[in-house]
This record gives structure tokens, sequence and C-alpha cells, in this order.
């Protein structure tokens, strides 16, 4: 039997593209080159496709200058990507791709969508259950029903800020702050604030809805930032827990927190009450079934101080595959590598296809 081909897909038009670049990195150094072909696929944030020849030119951001115009067929009998090349075009067959794609238009069922058409096999969660965990407001919609304790929330479209003392009253009468302010569809904290007032307040809604056409605002809660990895198909794995530790500089974990401050610190199986971390475990378990999720996702959780409740943030059907992010340290820690753990996510792509 010979090399499957794997097409990863990074970049993307999201805020995250820049994050989605070095997810990629990670993951395209761990695939096994001894049962797969590699054919790296970058998206501009303009939405042109282009096919990368080296791993170098993701490192060195010269990737987008280079390399020739690619398209997914969606003729399902091909399953192939076509490269346009000097006003004509050759083709590739595909076995399997991974989509390193964080945020809108990568992990809101859009590109699953095309993949599903070309009924080419591909890594992570499915349309449905990528479009309702990228959208906040559904996901609670969905957690709600599954006991499953989460912040109290308030869900708001863009065009009712028209009236902003209607949405700030309506805010105030249910919340008292500080309150956290979140587009409803976006990722890595993008375009998510702390408002302490209603001066914030109004500031933070037009920072989301910058982001969103839906807002969320949500009570604070005070505790531990924790969270869960999950991995499987028909059957889930949870992983142990992690902790985020924001920088000092940081009122919260936001996009500056993740990337671009030293401070902020991840630690590994924290101390923790066993019965606390049991829960969360099963908890992320239940989140994932219950938004039809397959594959892999990141699951976050608040332990509020002093009782220990644990409380649902929100769920990352594609987490970060950076150097820094959670999910991969979370299985190191739990035994899987880095290698075996994209090996077992490409083999589950493969898997559901033959199912």
């Amino acid at each position: 039997m010979g090399k499957q081909r794997v097409v990863v897909l990074f970049g993307g038009q999201s805020s995250e593209h820049e994050v989605s670049c070095l997810s990629a990195q990670t993951i395209i150094k761990n695939i096994d080159t001894d049962e797969n072909d590699i054919l790296m696929v970058g998206i501009t944030k303009g939405g042109k496709w282009i096919l990368v020849d080296e791993l170098a030119d993701i490192k060195n951001n010269t990737w987008r200058e280079k390399g020739y115009e690619v398209v997914i067929s969606p003729n399902a009998e091909k399953k192939e990507l076509i490269i346009l090349k000097d006003e004509t075009y050759k083709t590739q067959k595909i076995d399997v791709v991974f989509p390193v794609l964080h945020g809108l238009y990568g992990e809101d069922g859009t590109v699953q969508g095309l993949l599903e058409l070309s009924k080419i096999p591909y890594v992570g969660c499915g349309v449905l259950s990528s479009a309702v965990s990228m959208d906040k407001l559904y996901t609670k919609i969905i957690v709600d029903d599954l006991g499953v304790k989460q912040a109290e929330y308030v869900g708001i479209r863009r065009d009712e800020l028209k009236d902003m003392d209607k949405v700030i009253q309506r805010v105030e009468a249910k919340f008292s702050y500080p309150v956290f302010v979140k587009p409803s569809r976006a990722g890595s904290s993008c375009g998510v604030s702390r408002a302490d007032n209603g001066k914030e307040l109004i500031d933070s809604l037009r920072l989301a809805a910058d982001h969103d056409r839906k807002i969320l605002v949500e009570e604070a809660i005070k505790g531990r930032e924790i969270e869960c990895a999950v991995l499987g198909g028909e059957e889930v794995v949870a992983s142990g827990i992690g902790e985020i530790l924001a920088a000092a500089d940081h009122a919260f974990y936001d996009y500056d927190a993740k990337y671009n401050s030293e401070e902020s610190k991840t630690v590994i199986n924290p101390e923790m009450p066993k019965e606390v971390v049991e829960k969360i475990q099963q908890a992320s378990r239940d989140i994932f079934m219950a938004v039809d999720g397959f594959g892999l996702s990141r699951v976050d959780f608040f332990v509020e101080n002093g009782s220990n409740e644990v409380v649902f943030n929100e769920i990352n059907t594609l987490p970060g595959f950076t150097s820094i992010s959670m999910y991969p340290m979370l299985f190191e820690a739990a035994g899987i590598d880095k290698k075996e753990l994209v090996r077992k996510l490409i083999q589950l792509a493969v898997e559901r296809q033959e199912a």
C-alpha cells in the first residue's frame, strides 16, 4: 500500500490567520512522511489558495508571494487538487485534508462543507459541530440543556446598537459590572474585552461588533481558567487539565496575553481536587458529544474561587497547535506525543469517511 496524500490547509481569511500559520508548522513537522506525502496549501487573508513548496516559506512568511494558485475540486468523483499553472492546469489526487484553520471561514463549517461536497476525508469536526461551536451564543443554547453550569449571558445583534441606551439598560438590568463582551463568532479572544462601567461597555460592544454581527455579554466569573482536550470519534477520550495564568498586566487571557506576553503561563495538571478534575473531563466529553463533535476539540472552563464550582466557558473545534498551545501539551502529558496525536487525527478522518 502506497503513501496517502495529505493536504494541510492553513492561513485563512479570519483574524486568526497568523496563529493558523504557526499551528500549521507544528502539524506539518509532525506528519509521518513514511506514511504520507504532504501538500501545503496556504489561504491568504483575501481568500486566494496557494500551493506552498517549502515549510521554510511559512516560517519566513514569504509563501504568499510564491507558488501556483490551487483549488479543491467539488467533484466527488475526482477528489483532487487542481493546480493552475502557466495558463493550463494539472491535478493531484487527495486522500485526506487537515484544515488547520482557526476562526471564521475555516473552523465554522464552511471549509468542512466544501470537503463534504467533495467527499474528501478531513480532520476534525463536521459541518454542524463546527458551525454551532464557532457561534458562542448557539453553543450556550445547546449547553443550557446539559445541566452543565455556565456564565449567565445576554445576546445582542449589531443592529440593536443603533439604540445604545436601550442595550446598556438591558445589560445593566441583568448584570453588575464587570462584564465580558465577545463577538459570537471569533476565536483566540479576538474582539473580546472586559467592561467595568457603562462607557467601557459601549466601547466593548462596538469593538465586538467590528468582528461579528452577533455579540455576547457575559457575567464575570471569578475563578481559575481551566482547559481540557478531547480526542476521538465513537469513543471520546478527555485529557488531564491545564490552567491558564494570564500576565499580571492583562485583565484576562486575551489575544495579546496568549501570543505576545512572555509572562502568561500555562500549567499542565495543576493541583486540583480529583472530583473537580473528573467533573471537568465528564463535562468536556458531554459538551463535545452534544455539539456532535468529532476528532478534536478543546473545552474551556472556569473553576470558581471558594466553591470549586465548574463553569463552562467555550469549546474550540480546531484548537491551536502552536509551540505554546494547550491542546497538544495536554495529550503529551497523557503520553501521546505530537506525532502520534497527528497520526490519530488523520486516522480518525479516514475511518469516518469509510464508516
